[in-house]
């Protein structure tokens, strides 16, 4: 008995060719739609599935292959007497080989003006079936699913014959398709009926990067992003120069990324080890970055910038000075990239830096688990504040507050951030308790503390921190307030001329 192929694909990248070549040696071919009218112009001797079960297409071509013939060519196992003594009894053919690829749902509902009715009938039943059935049954069937693999394929059928490994492989490739074109589907369900937090959570990723290791030398890794990603993200960036990045530069940049975008005025964040050791706003994009080199000019050294601003040729003129890692934009100008791409190694990234696109959730992996929550968007205004202190801060003051406020919601808790003009002075990160932070922060803004404010993520149960404060001169201090003890704090404040302003809202971020 003639050997059979089934190919029915929507991506037809090759088709024509790898079809031939099956015929070459010795299959026949069994198609429909629009597959089976490309290979037949293409003078592929292909015939109908129609033709083969008798029973003609339906329901505007939603039914053709959901039909016993084809299913029980696919899955009859040839092994089994019982099964090839059913097929003889029914004149059911077996399939040999299954060339499908599904209804472009991922790029359906990528379109900016997509429908409801567009994405629904652009998911693909008849499809994922057969590669299942194909796929469980790997040890008789050969199931391609990606263009890419038509090549290896056809030439291991003009040797002889594919190794039951090698037809389990390609299996393993076909459930990932499934089960990524799945998740596509229950995560576009999710969104359209606003279920936030459903019983089961579908998560799916197509490889970006095989990355050189991870975290050190000794560990593998991968990037992985999200399909259809869009706006504001590391994972969507265009790279303009410089070598690939590392799993640390993913995670370093992405943190810069989220931080730059909390403001409005021209803003310059300089990151190392996801938190920023220098951050300052201006004028101009080149202004502050100014303020943030000058905040730290020691740990910026190989560190990651991301500005929400176009880099100009003054910008460039001073990362180009500096040794780093990353830089991120929304755009370079040809001036800038003409400075900046003397530099080898640097990588430039170009995204969007656009707030409105920030993802509305974040997701923690655990060991055996993830953590899902919504995303930090928590934020204060001037009229969310109230001062329980006796010295009210001034104008300036509560700029430099909100300004700090900012920036500490970004920091690895216990965070402390001190800051005047605008500018970041010292930042102190992940300490076991906050008075520790307090102090690494004031120490590196040192004699600049006078006058300056300074932030903290979460309340202050005991005063030491605001005698820290007191001692380096800080003249004003933001922190959420809410501690059993706050009066303690306040009368702290009191003491040493101090305003605080508490917030309501605090950023703890582990």
């Amino acid at each position: 008995m003639k050997k059979r192929a089934l190919i029915s694909v929507s991506d037809k990248t090759n088709i024509v060719e790898f079809a031939k070549g099956l015929h070459e040696v010795g299959y026949e071919v069994i198609s429909t739609g629009g597959t089976l009218k490309q290979l037949q112009d293409a003078g592929v001797d292909a015939i109908a599935v129609s033709d083969v079960t008798g029973f003609d297409e339906i329901l505007g071509g939603r039914v053709k292959t959901l039909h016993p013939v084809i299913h029980a060519g696919l899955l009859a196992r040839r092994s089994d007497p019982e099964h090839v003594k059913q097929l003889e009894e029914r004149n059911i053919s077996p399939i040999d080989v299954v060339v499908v690829n599904l209804y472009p749902f991922k790029n359906t509902i990528a379109k900016p003006d997509v429908t409801q009715e567009d994405a629904i009938e652009n998911i693909d039943i008849g499809g994922p079936t057969m590669l299942r059935s194909a796929a469980k049954n790997f040890q008789d069937v050969t199931v391609v699913v990606d263009p890419s693999d038509y090549d290896d394929v056809l030439a291991k059928l003009k040797e002889g014959s594919l190794s039951v490994e090698y037809k389990k492989g390609l299996s393993a490739k076909v459930f990932r398709h499934t089960a990524n074109y799945d998740a596509m589907i229950a995560a576009y369900f999710a969104d359209i009926t606003e279920e936030k937090y459903p019983e089961a959570y579908s998560l799916t990723y197509e490889k970006a990067q095989t990355l050189r290791y991870g975290e050190n030398p000794h560990q593998q890794a991968a990037f992985y992003k999200e399909a259809n990603i869009k706006g504001a993200s590391i994972a969507n960036a265009k790279q303009l120069h410089g070598k690939e990045l590392s799993y640390n530069n993913i995670q370093d940049a992405n943190a810069a990324l989220e931080m730059v975008m909390e403001y409005d005025q021209p803003a310059a964040v300089a990151v190392k080890h996801m938190n920023p050791c220098g951050v300052g706003i201006g004028e101009t994009i080149a202004a502050a970055f100014d303020k943030a080199f000058k905040a730290d000019p020691v740990s910026i050294f190989g560190g990651i910038v991301a500005l929400n601003r176009p880099v100009d040729k003054d910008t460039a003129e001073q990362l180009k000075g500096i040794f780093l890692e990353i830089v991120i934009a929304p755009s370079f100008t040809e001036e800038a990239l003409a400075i900046l791409t003397v530099k080898k190694n640097i990588r430039l990234l170009e995204t969007p830096v656009d707030e409105e696109t920030k993802p509305k959730q974040k997701v923690v992996s655990v060991v055996g688990g993830l953590l899902i929550q919504d995303a930090d968007f928590g934020t204060v205004t001037e009229s969310d504040l109230t001062c329980p202190t006796d010295r009210k801060p001034s104008e300036q003051e509560l700029r430099e507050l909100l300004f700090a406020w900012k920036v500490v919601k970004h920091v690895k808790s216990n965070a402390i951030v001190v800051a005047k003009a605008d500018q970041t002075l010292g930042v102190g990160a992940g300490q076991m308790n906050r008075v520790g932070a307090a102090r690494i922060a004031l120490e590196q803004a040192g004699d600049q503390a006078k006058g300056a404010v300074l932030a903290s993520d979460a309340f202050f149960p005991m005063p030491d921190t605001v005698e820290e404060a007191a001692n380096a001169g800080i003249k004003a201090i933001i922190q959420p307030g809410g501690s059993k003890r706050d009066e303690d704090s306040i009368k702290a404040c009191n003491e040493h001329g101090i305003a605080m302003v508490f917030t309501g809202i605090r950023h703890f971020k582990h």
